[in-house]
């Protein structure tokens, strides 16, 4: 695989890559440098937060949200990039000191948002993680937030099986990705161990092809782990990346992987921190807009 980098920034933890089957535009953001980034037509632009943001999706009416450590909101795309137009759409999680990490859309538009003690400090730097405070959150298109978990460490991936009829996503404290079964008023029910860990990193974003095969960043662990449908190791993707964290489906025919990464204060690879794109002929799954 001839994987190549889509900018030459390098980013100290991005996350979150959104393609917009729309226009035609990869949006992304890095953690933990308080930026929301999007790549349109060879154009980069990007804005500038004063607190983590996790999370940068497109509407259906044209502007985008982002997650920010205060809450969920409304960004003004026509804005300058040092004075983003914000408005507040909801706070998912009222826990003080946590924060929103995974964030997607299912095919309604609603926005499914886990969270996590905040372990960022004002610059950006790590702070310890001492508790599990997290949670799993639906956001409905009119701003109705449902609370559906607690008690979780890192809330990562999220995505749907079985015809939505199940959630998968993972606890990167646990290492591994559970599936929940979806009930008809809309609840998790009991969970099981969907992906068992594995020695090659923990799990973290993922991506879902359009034959049910998930695409799972292994954070630590310098590869992507394809799961099959029932969970078991189809392929292991290498990366020349210590620490990718994300990725997703886009390109003009839905087979290009992209994938974020972070890049470690000391013993960087050369490519870590930045996004990279590779072609894999396999088709992906498009993301969805948030309906709202």
């Amino acid at each position: 695989m001839k994987w190549q980098p889509v900018c030459d920034q390098r980013f100290k933890l991005a996350e979150g890559p959104f393609w917009d089957d729309v226009q035609h535009a990869l949006y992304w953001v890095d953690i933990a440098g308080f930026r929301a980034l999007r790549l349109h037509q060879g154009q980069l632009r990007q804005w500038q937060f004063n607190e983590p943001v996790s999370a940068f999706i497109p509407t259906t009416q044209g502007d985008a949200l982002v997650t920010l450590a205060s809450g969920v909101y409304r960004l003004d795309l026509s804005s300058a990039a040092d004075h983003p137009a914000l408005a507040l759409l909801c706070v998912a999680d009222p826990i003080p000191g946590n924060r929103a990490n995974e964030a997607r859309c299912d095919k309604r538009g609603r926005l499914w948002l886990g969270s996590m003690q905040n372990n960022l400090d004002a610059e950006g730097g790590d702070l310890p993680l001492e508790r599990r405070s997290g949670g799993i959150y639906r956001v409905d298109a009119d701003a109705r937030v449902t609370p559906l978990l607690s008690g979780q460490g890192i809330v990562n991936t999220m995505l749907w099986a079985d015809d939505h009829s199940a959630l998968l996503s993972a606890d990167s404290l646990d290492g591994v990705i559970y599936r929940y079964p979806i009930q008809a008023d809309g609840s998790l029910g009991d969970r099981r161990i969907w992906a068992a860990e594995h020695v090659r990193g923990v799990p973290d974003g993922s991506a879902m092809d359009a034959e049910g095969y998930v695409w799972n960043a292994r954070w630590g662990g310098h590869c992507i782990i394809r799961f099959a449908p029932d969970g078991s190791v189809d392929r292991i993707v290498e990366v020349p990346l210590s620490h990718p964290t994300s990725c997703v489906f886009g390109g003009p025919d839905m087979t290009t992987l992209f994938v974020t990464s972070a890049r470690p204060a000391s013993g960087a690879l050369d490519l870590d921190g930045s996004v990279l794109k590779v072609e894999t002929g396999i088709k992906g799954l498009t993301s969805d807009r948030f309906g709202g």
